[in-house]
């Protein structure tokens, strides 16, 4: 009795060593405790506790054990690494392999039968259960800390079976109506969500259930199974939350800058008849300045070339008389000059607040008349509008970022026709992310003018030095820019628009 006691504890120590073996393959053994052999073990396959009694896995071969390596030990740990060595080893053999690594209860079904051959070294124990499930058809549902492992069609066959009874059991099941106080969410909009469009997967109600909304107190009331109710309240938890808002500032600036120069002169001779005089000067603007001549005077202009006016102004005039000693003839020159400079900006700042991946409009303008034609051939009055427009719907992302769909539109009064006024646009349609408070130009248009003419008399204007008096020269250049910024700013709580 004792001397069996005594080989039944070598036995104990020898299964506790890793056995590698291949078919044909012969392993090199060495004796422990003089009576058990078991091939000798190096590397990372070293024996473990005494205490700790290891499973003898037969298969076609004798003497095949279990192999778990050292320091594997940590119980049902994901992505826990393992290495498995066997020939010819029963598959109920290795799920129990698995399950003595993973801490993990397994449940195997009778049909699964056979023995497989296994090499796998330093993967994750799910691949390698996954593995072994592929290789031999079998397919494994787990629920809480226990594996049922089972054939495909066995597997899929019971859950069809669970699938119809719980529809039969839920068909049978008596429903009741549940009421639900609505905050935020519109009630009509989550009906449609639940009922869908029929009862395919938009439908989130059984077959015996329907829902309804009342408008004035927004409140959705839902008649279905116990089950079905639970869902729907564990959504309406997650839909009826309060929309975060957007305020989105647009800047329109258009800036100008214009510069010009006009020179030019003016030549005449006036005649008058005797005892009559006349004094003044002659402008640009072909108007007498001074003592008014007497009737019977008679005015010959030789040549007229003054300077052009500039954004509206008349420009400066000198002029110089000489006449006969009998105040008979008069001899009129006069020289005008004009230089422009000019700046201007014009700010435009339309602003607007909206619900997330709400769309919003915001627009001011005028509304200009003009005729069309009818069917019979008569006119009609129609209006267009010259509008500054806004129109953005935002998105706010996970990371605190807004996606802007943007529709941005500046238009002004432009020059007059016959049909009416022209109407100058400028417009811009653009999908930007921008930060959370940061500014962005979404767009921007230059634009610059040059002009440089001269008028002359004809031969005369082509004399050095004193060819400039029998000229006009202009000079004109005009540079305009508008670029469009954009801002949002998500509000947090009760933040108004500031």
């Amino acid at each position: 009795m004792k001397q069996k006691q005594q080989g039944s504890g070598r036995w104990r120590q020898a299964v506790a060593l890793v056995a590698i073996g291949l078919a044909g393959v012969a392993a090199q053994a060495a004796p422990l405790r003089g009576d058990v052999n078991v091939p000798a073990q190096t590397g990372e396959y070293a024996p473990v506790a005494e205490e700790q009694e290891q499973p003898v896995l037969k298969g076609s071969t004798p003497s095949v054990r279990g192999v778990i390596p050292r320091g594997a030990r940590s119980r049902g740990a994901r992505s826990e690494r393992i290495s498995l060595h066997f020939q010819n080893i029963e598959v109920r053999a290795l799920l129990q392999v698995i399950a003595d690594f993973t801490g993990l209860n397994v449940v195997a079904s009778d049909s699964v039968t056979g023995s497989m051959t296994v090499r796998l070294k330093d993967v994750p124990w799910e691949q390698a259960l996954d593995i072994i499930l592929q290789a031999r058809g079998l397919a494994m549902q787990r629920k809480d800390n226990v594996l049922w492992v089972a054939p495909r069609e066995e597997l899929a066959a019971r859950q069809k079976l669970e699938l119809e009874a719980g529809s039969a059991i839920q068909g049978l099941e008596p429903v009741r109506t549940q009421g639900f106080a609505l905050n935020y969410a519109r009630a009509s909009d989550l009906v449609r969500h639940l009922a869908g469009s029929g009862s395919g997967a938009s439908r989130m109600l059984s077959a015996r259930g329907h829902a309804f909304a009342e408008p004035r107190t927004n409140q959705l009331f839902v008649t279905d199974v116990p089950a079905v109710l639970e869902q729907v309240q564990g959504l309406l938890s997650r839909l009826d939350i309060p929309v975060r808002q957007v305020m989105i500032e647009a800047r329109i600036v258009e800036a100008g800058d214009s510069w010009g120069r006009s020179l030019g002169a003016r030549l005449s001779i006036l005649g008058q008849g005797q005892g009559s005089a006349s004094l003044g000067s002659i402008n640009g603007r072909d108007y007498r300045i001074g003592v008014a001549s007497k009737p019977g005077a008679a005015e010959t202009t030789l040549y007229n070339l003054p300077a052009m006016g500039q954004n509206g102004y008349a420009p400066a005039a000198l002029g110089l008389s000489i006449f006969s000693p009998a105040a008979a003839r008069f001899l009129s020159l006069e020289i005008s000059a004009l230089e422009a400079d000019g700046k201007g900006k014009l700010v435009s700042s339309p602003r607007v607040v909206t619900a997330d991946q709400t769309k919003a409009l915001i627009e001011q303008g005028t509304e200009l008349p003009y005729q069309v034609a009818t069917a019979s051939g008569a006119t009609s009055l129609a209006f267009r509008k010259a509008n500054l427009k806004l129109e953005v719907t935002p998105q706010i992302t996970p990371e605190g970022n807004v996606v802007l769909d943007l529709d941005v539109n500046k238009d002004s009064v432009g020059r007059a026709t016959l049909d009416g006024f022209a109407i100058d646009t400028k417009h811009i349609q653009t999908n930007v992310l921008i930060e959370d408070g940061g500014t962005l130009v979404i767009g921007g248009i230059f634009e610059m003018s040059e002009r440089n003419d001269v008028s002359q008399v004809p031969l005369l204007g082509d004399i050095p030095v004193l060819g400039n008096l029998f000229k006009t020269r202009t000079q004109a250049t005009e540079k305009k820019e508008m670029l469009v910024f954009i801002t949002p700013k998500i509000l947090s709580g009760g933040v108004a628009m500031r």
